[in-house]
């Protein structure tokens, strides 16, 4: 989710965008044209198409901006430099820093050689990223007359005259080095990928490398799936060491799973019993973390629904259905999250409610109550850079027992919990804890979520469009 203070900016950005629409269009078209992009629709007798496509704009809440510009991006409707802007704003805080000496290091220890082996995969990397296009001025080049563009000194210098530039001037013209720190980690993620490297081994010796040189700033370069044969890997914190790819998450399940496996050399599961009693998510998940989009693709393609609308409809439902009828605040939780979103939400992480986290074919009372001290979390957020994020409303059952009509504090309990916290802290998830009088207002409640969720994501940076 894009920062408050960065609304601003890129709504003066789509607006730029989006101002020849009504030139470019006639005023049966106008509408057609707004609704590629998500923006509303306005009649045409509300004035001139000019004014209709700002009444459109005005209409575009702050929070839906971010799909509208990753919509003109799909569609590609600017220039490099004006993508390169949009991308920057869409993509801020969602990378840790990485500082310019780390970036100059870590350039200077790679052999160009080792990157630039296929001059049109490099150079179509390159574009994705950075500006070539724009005149580049060298001396080497005054007796011509004409300053080259940055593609053609790439080509002479890194291509035709192979050893002229060493990476490190490469990043230094390409301006690396100055560039945003997700700009910089998404092409370190694209450089090492199978789309550049036709060569597992040198994916990995590159990685190697480059890792040498992130684990300095809290960050690596980490294996997180495969594509075509051929390993993935993304950005992440070196504080998640212990996270993998989820294999299987089971949610949506307020009643312990009755689970199998059918293959216990391969870890294969199968859940067993009626599925509309749990969820079971078990497609890869990618660089951005579980977002409704992708939830709601894997749920209207396994169940084979036709409409993408009534797919929407149906899996929400079907998550706020299995929220424990007594808990108003994880109800209010729920609602809110989608409702203070908005349309953003479809490219933010989903809001996961009662997940699975431990699972034992025996009882609490066969097992002991101390074995699993958390067997299911209220909420999971799957971020991007495999980051975990689980959400908890803690009623009074948390911290105290009942005896009669009364509640008694109860330590035993208390330390039961923070206990469990401490296991998945350490097992790198982030745990975030409401007090249930907080949420069961829904008043209340809306103003203590309208202040976490932006301050939520601004720290660990779910990306956009």
């Amino acid at each position: 989710m894009t920062a408050a203070k960065d609304f601003s900016a890129l709504r003066t950005l789509i607006e730029s965008v989006v101002a020849p629409f009504g030139d470019l269009n006639t005023h049966a078209t106008l509408n057609d044209a707004l609704a590629e992009l998500g923006m509303p629709p306005v009649p045409a007798e509300a004035g001139s198409k000019s004014q209709r496509v700002q009444q459109s704009l005005a209409g575009v809440a702050d929070e839906a901006l971010p799909r509208v510009a990753g919509n003109i991006l799909a569609q590609k409707l600017v220039d490099a430099p004006m993508r390169n802007a949009v991308e920057d704003l869409l993509w801020a805080h969602s990378t840790p820093h990485i500082p310019k000496r780390i970036r100059r290091e870590l350039a200077q220890s790679l052999d160009l050689e080792d990157l630039a082996r296929d001059e049109t995969r490099f150079t179509a990397l390159l574009d994705r990223f950075f500006l070539l296009d724009h005149q580049h001025f060298q001396f080497d080049w005054l007796v011509s007359g004409v300053p080259p563009d940055l593609r053609q000194q790439i080509h002479q210098q890194v291509f035709r005259n192979r050893g002229d530039w060493s990476c490190e001037e490469l990043f230094e013209h390409l301006g690396t080095f100055e560039a945003s720190d997700a700009r910089f980690a998404r092409f370190l993620e694209a450089a090492v990928s199978a789309e550049l490297l036709l060569d597992e081994s040198r994916q990995r010796r590159l990685v190697e490398a480059i890792n040498a040189h992130l684990r300095a700033a809290g960050i690596e370069l980490r294996e997180t799936g495969t594509e075509e044969g051929y390993p993935c890997f993304g950005l992440v914190s070196t504080r998640l060491a212990h996270n993998r790819q989820p294999k299987n998450v089971i949610f949506a399940a307020p009643t312990k799973p009755d689970i199998r496996f059918p293959n216990a050399l391969d870890n294969d599961i199968e859940i067993m019993g009626d599925p509309d009693t749990y969820l079971a998510y078990d497609h890869p998940i990618g660089r951005d973390g579980l977002r409704w989009r992708d939830l709601q693709d894997w749920f209207q393609d396994t169940r084979g629904i036709a409409d993408a609308a009534e797919a929407k409809t149906i899996l929400y439902q079907r998550l706020l259905n299995c929220l424990p009828k007594e808990s108003a605040g994880q109800r209010h939780l729920f609602l809110l999250y989608h409702q203070i979103l908005g349309d953003a939400v479809y490219d933010l992480p989903a809001l996961l409610p009662e997940v699975w986290l431990h699972w034992d074919p025996k009882t609490v009372k066969q097992r002991g109550r101390e074995a699993l001290l958390r067997f299911r979390m209220d909420f999971l957020l799957l971020l991007p850079h495999d980051q975990r994020v689980v959400l908890e409303v803690d009623g009074a059952q948390h911290y105290a027992r009942r005896e009669g009509k009364r509640l008694i504090a109860d330590t035993e309990r208390y330390a039961s919990m923070v206990a469990a916290d401490r296991d998945l802290k350490v097992s790198g998830y982030e745990v975030f804890r409401f007090g249930h009088d907080e949420l069961a207002d829904p008043a209340r409640a809306k103003a203590v979520l309208e202040q976490f969720l932006p301050a939520l994501f601004a720290r660990f940076g779910p990306n956009t469009p």
